[in-house]
């Protein structure tokens, strides 16, 4: 029985550990994924007018970051102007971030395009970032936003 207790004790702990994001201060120089330079990189407010003319495109932007999964460092939304925000999800789950990554400028390699995300896709996210009941009971409709999907992140300041 004991046994079983610690076994059970041990995958929980593993569990655990695994979904919290990675450890980190995000500095300068920093990298998560892969990229392989960061030359060539455009402000990410320009993405709007060029999705206006292409359904997706590959892209290196660069961007501040506003938010970060507090659950597992998954997903970032960064701001694309003084109203409009980006949400990136890293590709295959191949990398995660840190927290500390919010408020920081970064250079993101990725493919851009624009999704309408389902009333149950954003209470998810919203449960993500531990908004209140009441801000996800208020998500009644679907959202057309801009999407990344990031190969590879590097944190520029």
């Amino acid at each position: 029985m004991k046994k079983l207790l610690l076994a059970a004790a041990i995958a929980f702990a593993s569990t655990a550990a695994i979904a919290q994001p990675p450890a980190g201060d995000a500095k300068p120089g920093d990298v998560y994924g892969e990229i392989k330079s960061i030359n060539g990189a455009i402000d990410i407010a320009q993405i709007p007018a060029k999705l206006a003319k292409q359904e997706s495109i590959d892209t290196k932007v660069t961007a501040t970051v506003l938010d970060v999964c507090p659950k597992k460092g998954c997903w970032l939304k960064l701001a694309v102007n003084d109203t409009t925000t980006a949400f990136v999800k890293m590709k295959d789950y191949a990398f995660f971030t840190p927290l500390a990554l919010k408020g920081k400028t970064i250079v993101l390699d990725g493919k851009a395009f624009i999704k309408t995300t389902s009333v149950a896709e954003l209470k998810h996210y919203a449960e993500d970032a531990k908004k209140s009941q009441a801000e996800i009971d208020a998500i009644t409709q679907p959202e057309k936003e801009i999407r990344f999907t990031a190969t590879g992140i590097q944190v520029v300041k």
